[in-house]
């Protein structure tokens, strides 16, 4: 009898989604199935995988509000903002679909008399893509679509807080009429995804979650010698510079850093502030914060839902404790919140001040409404700081100054710089990590290059 997948939904506690896990029957047959599709697919003329690609954007896209409900219903993110994730899912994948041709096209170099040499990339095979929760389209969309471009077939195993998502994504393919085989998707245990990345039959594994399901994947594909792509987390810095355009920082950092409740790997979660201006930000940041309405993301004037779970909500309730016991100052009263209550996946957002990197709440990953706000006194000390972490997703530089942002960002040990934005990908840039934000690059033509294989011809046409 198989095991039973049960997605508890945040907004209410209540059962959402109840599906049966793979067994290992189907499992099998899944991996054979994707093994056999991609020896056609493969050889489908990049045009024509445009064609069809092309279709299941349009067919997702079509779905929209169903999406966002959805969205809203298995991971809590307010009704009002979960559409913008289809709107996100459709610009990257498009851009994808759009460079194809010349990123998988093959690369010639300098000519020789007597030869014709040149390197094409060629599928890897069978791909298999974990996908988290928060943002459970834009994670997915990085490999899935790409991987499919390229030539591959894909496994999908999406979160059991997010199943509906894989559905939604093969409901999709099967309307923009893709051969059948070439995209799947599995629920399954976490025992079950381990032996399904470690199968002989998977050629690449695109994660992206936790560092310790990071470390669990490289042990998963130990016994083989296949490369995998992990995007685990961060702890991602905003350093606002006495020639920045306060008003513009204070909304588009707090913005960075609350948005999606703070479950995003790049959103900001902590702040260095020049000493010039902390006391102007500060009470700016604070008051914005405490405007928040916290509660059912179903509601349309919600713009703060909960967290996925109660026990991530319990997770920052401590590292604020933590904090505040060990000398921080809480800016927000959590009491100003009514649907705030312990126990519970409602938190009340919280701006702390007098923190310090001794602090949990600034060394370990929050991933919840939650950020602290330091004072500096040169750009040598702030990046000093935005370095002193285990983590290097992104950073970003509010200044006027793009010569100082560019100077500032070489120094960073981040994976992208962003100068008066944050928390944003785009899809013409590579997406990259450092330290324990992980490996490998998804997204940009770059982002090929983990999909595919290079494959040298060396022809002699004069003898």
């Amino acid at each position: 009898m198989s095991e039973t997948l049960r997605t508890i939904s945040p907004v209410d506690g209540s059962v959402y989604v109840e599906r049966p896990l793979a067994d290992a029957a189907a499992i099998n047959a899944a991996l054979d199935h994707a093994r056999e599709a991609q020896k056609t697919w493969r050889n489908v003329p990049v045009a024509e995988r445009q064609a069809i690609l092309r279709k299941a954007v349009a067919a997702f896209v079509g779905k929209k509000d169903d999406i966002a409900a959805e969205i809203s219903w298995q991971m809590g993110r307010p009704i009002s903002q979960a559409g913008g994730e289809v709107a996100g899912f459709e610009e990257r994948a498009t851009y994808m679909i759009d460079i194809a041709p010349e990123a998988l096209g093959d690369y010639n170099p300098r000519e020789k008399a007597g030869f014709n040499r040149f390197i094409r990339r060629e599928a890897l095979g069978v791909v298999a893509i974990i996908a988290p929760w928060n943002f459970p389209y834009l994670t997915a969309v990085n490999g899935v679509i790409p991987a499919l471009m390229a030539g591959n077939s894909v496994v999908l195993k999406h979160s059991h807080q997010t199943p509906l998502c894989a559905e939604r994504f093969a409901e999709a393919f099967a309307k923009a009429g893709l051969p059948e085989g070439v995209f799947q998707y599995l629920h399954l245990s976490h025992a079950d995804a381990e032996k399904l990345m470690g199968d002989r039959r998977v050629d690449f594994v695109n994660f992206t979650g936790s560092v310790p399901g990071g470390h669990a994947v490289q042990r998963a594909v130990a016994g083989k010698f296949i490369a995998t792509g992990l995007e685990l987390g961060g702890k991602d810095p905003a350093y606002i510079r006495t020639d920045v355009n306060l008003a513009h920082a204070v909304e588009n950092v707090i913005d960075g850093a609350f948005f999606n409740t703070g479950q995003s790997c790049c959103g900001i979660e902590r702040i260095y502030v020049h000493e010039s201006h902390f006391d102007a930000f500060v009470d700016k940041a604070a008051d914005l914060v405490s405007h928040y309405r916290l509660g059912s993301p179903i509601d349309r004037n919600t713009n703060l839902g909960p967290m996925v779970r109660a026990g991530s909500a319990d997770f920052v309730r401590g590292q604020i404790a933590d904090a505040i016991a060990a000398g921080a100052k809480a800016l927000i009263d959590p009491a100003k919140f009514a649907a705030n209550a312990e126990g519970t996946p409602y938190l009340a957002p919280q701006v702390l001040i007098n923190v310090d990197h001794s602090m949990r709440v600034m060394s370990e990953e929050s991933f919840g409404p939650v950020v602290g706000i330091m004072k500096v006194a040169s750009d040598e000390e702030a990046i000093k700081l935005m370095n002193d972490s285990e983590f290097g997703l992104t950073a970003s530089i509010w200044t006027a100054d793009e010569d100082a942002a560019l100077r500032i960002g070489d120094q960073l040990e981040t994976g992208t710089v962003f100068m008066n934005r944050a928390d944003y990908l785009d899809p013409a840039l590579a997406w990259v990590g450092v330290k324990n934000s992980g490996r490998g690059c998804t997204l940009s033509r770059i982002g090929y290059e983990s999909l595919t294989r290079p494959k040298s011809f060396h022809l002699r046409t004069k003898i």
